[in-house]
């Protein structure tokens, strides 16, 4: 069985083990995933992440979830915008801000993975992956 949307994936297991409380997330690594997390990491959301090889030699990634000290994830919800179905481009003026600035939208752009602020800051637009709050 193939995986249509292995974004959606990563995006599910991430929230699913946040509401689990689960330390960290292991799920099949890739380089736009790479790119996810590591927005991910610079905006907050998560402490780290990790790619490494399986026993196989498959490509595989491990996420540390980040919690505050009363045990609430630092990530309160995630929505897959851009659907392999339905792509959902959006030039850097028509970028609004998440939650009024709370959350952030992960934009594919052809300057590379980036934020909806660093698309409308090098007025650059693409396509909207994810919206994280």
């Amino acid at each position: 069985m193939s995986m249509t949307d292995p974004i959606a994936d990563f995006l599910t297991r991430v929230r699913n083990a946040t509401m689990r409380r689960h330390p960290t997330v292991e799920c099949d690594g890739s380089k736009i995933k790479a790119q996810v997390a590591n927005i991910l990491k610079k905006e907050g959301f998560i402490t780290d992440w990790r790619s490494f090889k399986n026993e196989r030699g498959h490509q595989r990634m491990e996420v540390q979830l980040k919690y505050d000290g009363q045990g609430a994830s630092a990530i309160r919800g995630m929505k897959r915008v851009s659907t392999p179905g339905l792509r959902r481009h959006e030039g850097y003026r028509d970028l609004r801000p998440v939650y009024s600035g709370q959350g952030i939208a992960i934009v594919t752009t052809s300057a590379g993975v980036m934020t909806d602020f660093d698309c409308r800051e090098r007025k650059v637009g693409g396509e909207v992956i994810c919206y994280i709050w």
